[in-house]
């Protein structure tokens, strides 16, 4: 049985539907899950009764995903260009999704919901940071007032960046979700030394790895945990010190052995949450 701590982002088993959801982590012996949210609001028809068939099931859900409308992760170059809440055409629309999956997670006690904010600029003073800083208030607020947290996804900014715009923000329901893997695939840092300076922020931690890569400006390459440049066991020690103790989420966005990469996640996770 895993840890109490661990689940898993169901997007990283990429089911059809939620009856292939539930059977997924079934074999996994993970029955708890991040649920992307959007999907849920989005595509009714496939989605819409997926909370209530997890809870028949016994899954619990521990968190949210909010996905923002037309993001291009083609290149560092589209996804800056397309990210978050940063671009002007696509914000009324994301607005509206965001107050549209409060909703949803109020009304299923649905505590957490993460998403990424878009690329913030390192310089204080530059126009569009603070153009994010407003909208993202505007969204932080809307989950307020249903009593629900927001966590930013790391990894588009550097830890001190990140740390300052949250201070900027100036809203208590707005935290960090923690992955290290996006440290390194964006170039933004150390992931043991971010997570450091930013663990009293920390709402919940994801589970995945990556390599950096050898030609600035590209991505570097995610890889099943244990397999690249996250020092797991440094990362678990600064991890484990955080207070109120926060969920640990397994994420996989590629290779061909989705759920096998999971599996091995969650024995090393499992490692160092023994007794947690």
């Amino acid at each position: 049985m895993s840890n109490s701590r661990l689940a898993v982002c169901s997007w990283s088993l990429q089911p059809a539907n939620p009856a292939e959801l539930v059977r997924l982590l079934a074999s996994l012996d993970l029955p708890r899950v991040q649920l992307a949210l959007s999907p849920v609001m989005n595509d009714r028809e496939n989605w819409g009764d997926t909370v209530e068939i997890l809870w028949a099931e016994g899954i619990r859900i521990i968190s949210g995903m909010m996905e923002m409308a037309s993001e291009d992760y083609s290149t560092l170059k589209t996804i800056a260009e397309t990210g978050g809440v940063r671009p002007d055409a696509t914000w009324p629309a994301n607005r509206q999704h965001a107050e549209a999956v409060a909703d949803l997670a109020a009304d299923h006690g649905i505590r957490l919901v993460t998403f990424h904010a878009g690329f913030l600029p390192e310089d204080a003073g530059d126009p569009e940071r603070g153009k994010l800083i407003d909208r993202l208030r505007q969204v932080a607020d809307l989950f307020a007032a249903r009593g629900l947290e927001l966590a930013l996804e790391t990894g588009q900014e550097t830890a001190d960046t990140l740390m300052e715009a949250l201070d900027e923000i100036d809203r208590p329901n707005v935290g960090i979700n923690f992955d290290p893997a996006n440290m390194i695939l964006y170039g933004k840092g150390d992931p043991v030394e971010a997570l450091k300076k930013l663990a009293p922020r920390v709402k919940q931690i994801h589970i995945k790895d990556a390599v950096p890569t050898t030609e600035p400006g590209t991505w570097g390459a995610e890889t099943p945990a244990g397999q690249g440049a996250v020092a797991w066991p440094a990362f678990f020690e600064v991890a484990l010190t955080i207070d109120p103790p926060v969920n640990f989420v397994i994420e996989r966005e590629g290779g061909d052995d989705r759920l096998g990469d999971i599996a091995a996640a969650a024995g090393l996770a499992n490692a160092f949450l023994t007794d947690q």
